[in-house]
C-alpha cells in the first residue's frame, strides 16, 4: 500500500490530485500538447497506474485542468483588485493582473488548451471565466463614478489585449514586454484613474 503523507486519506488524495493537475499544466505550457497519463505521472512523481486512480483518461485529465485553471485565474484577478485601496487603483490592479497573465506561462497553458481541447468543452468555462473577470472591473468602475461601465470595461479589456500582445519592438524578453505594455497602458489610463504620475 502506498505511503500516505497527509493527516487523512482524503487530504492525501487531494494532494495527489493537485500534483497531477499542476503537472499537466506545466506540461501543457512547455510542450503545447496534451500531456499523456504517463508523462503527467512522471512529472508528479507518481506511477502511471496511480494516475488512473484519479482520471480515467487523458481527456478526463484535460477536462479537470480546464475546470481548475479558469476559476483560479479569475480568483487571482479578483483578489488583487480587492486588495487595492481606491477605485482607480482597483481598475489598475485589474489591468496589471491581466497583463501578468498574458506574460506568464499561464498564457501558454491557455493557448495549448485552445488547441487540444474540444471547443465545445471550452466554450462554457471560457464564458464563465470572462464573466467572472468582468465583475471586479465593473464594480471598480462603478465606484469610480464611470457612467458607461459596460462600454469602458470592454474598452479596457481591448486595450489590455492590444498592449499585451508582443510586437516587434517587444520581442526582447517577457519582463521587457510586460513592462512596456504596462507603461503604455499607464500613459493612457493613468489620468483617468487618478494614478500618481511616478507610480509603477
Amino acid at each position: 500500500m502506498p505511503r500516505i503523507e497527509a493527516p487523512t486519506v482524503a487530504e492525501h488524495h487531494a494532494r495527489q490530485r493537485r500534483a497531477l493537475l499542476d503537472a499537466a499544466r506545466a506540461l501543457l505550457a512547455e510542450t503545447g500538447e496534451a500531456p499523456s497519463m504517463a508523462a503527467t505521472g512522471r512529472r508528479a512523481g507518481l506511477a502511471r497506474s496511480s494516475v488512473y486512480q484519479y482520471f480515467a483518461s487523458s481527456e478526463e485529465l484535460l477536462q479537470a485542468v480546464v475546470a481548475d485553471v479558469f476559476p483560479a485565474w479569475a480568483e487571482d484577478v479578483r483578489r488583487r483588485v480587492e486588495a487595492a485601496p481606491t477605485p482607480g487603483e482597483q481598475v489598475w490592479a485589474y489591468v496589471v493582473a491581466n497583463v501578468d497573465l498574458f506574460a506568464s506561462s499561464e498564457q501558454a497553458v491557455a493557448q495549448a488548451l485552445s488547441r487540444v481541447v474540444d471547443p465545445q468543452l471550452l466554450h462554457g468555462p471560457m464564458r464563465t471565466f470572462h464573466h467572472q473577470l468582468q465583475v471586479p472591473l465593473r464594480q471598480a468602475l462603478t465606484r469610480l463614478g464611470e457612467p458607461d461601465v459596460a462600454e469602458v470595461a470592454a474598452t479596457i479589456d481591448a486595450m489590455i489585449v492590444s498592449a499585451a500582445r508582443p510586437g516587434e519592438a517587444d520581442c526582447r524578453s517577457e519582463v521587457a514586454s510586460r513592462d512596456a505594455a504596462l507603461s503604455r497602458l499607464r500613459r493612457l489610463l493613468g489620468g483617468y484613474l487618478g494614478l500618481p504620475a511616478d507610480g509603477p
